[in-house]
């Protein structure tokens, strides 16, 4: 197996562990899902935020981020509302229990994230985030692994 293949199956099986462990810790504390925590958080922080914006933040499609997010109004964590300048679209916006949902979790995700990274010094920790942010930009700017 060359060096970079070497690379990719040990950050593909990082994530899926690290995805696996934060998930089932969200969920026994707080009931909610990786998943859903990320739609929250992506909804809190885009402002104006549309399903496209959600699609182009996890790079998966536009039926998948949809159906998410008729779930997410179903429980009553989040709200579509008529975009002001574009009636074919709709913006997305937390309900006060979808905010108290994101509120409550957020510590939950931290807390477990660095109780799973703890092993690695802040120092290599740093230099991880550095080299990730420095090759998803590259993949982002170059429109590499969008869905369809």
């Amino acid at each position: 197996m060359g060096h970079v293949t070497s690379v990719f199956v040990d950050l593909v099986r990082v994530e899926t562990r690290l995805y696996n462990a934060v998930n089932a810790r969200l969920r026994a504390e707080r009931g909610l899902s990786l998943g859903q925590f990320e739609f929250l958080e992506v909804i809190d922080r885009v402002p104006g935020c549309r399903v496209l914006d959600i699609v182009g933040e996890l790079a998966i499609t536009v039926g998948a981020v949809s159906k998410a997010v008729d779930r997410l109004v179903a429980a009553g964590w989040c709200l579509r509302v008529a975009h002001p300048q574009d009636r074919r679209s709709s913006v997305l916006r937390l309900t006060p229990e979808g905010e108290e949902r994101l509120a409550a979790s957020r510590p939950v995700v931290e807390s477990a994230l660095a109780s799973l990274t703890g092993a690695v010094p802040p120092d290599d920790l740093a230099r991880v985030a550095s080299t990730l942010a420095t090759l998803r930009a590259a993949l982002e700017a170059g429109s590499h692994g969008q869905p369809g």
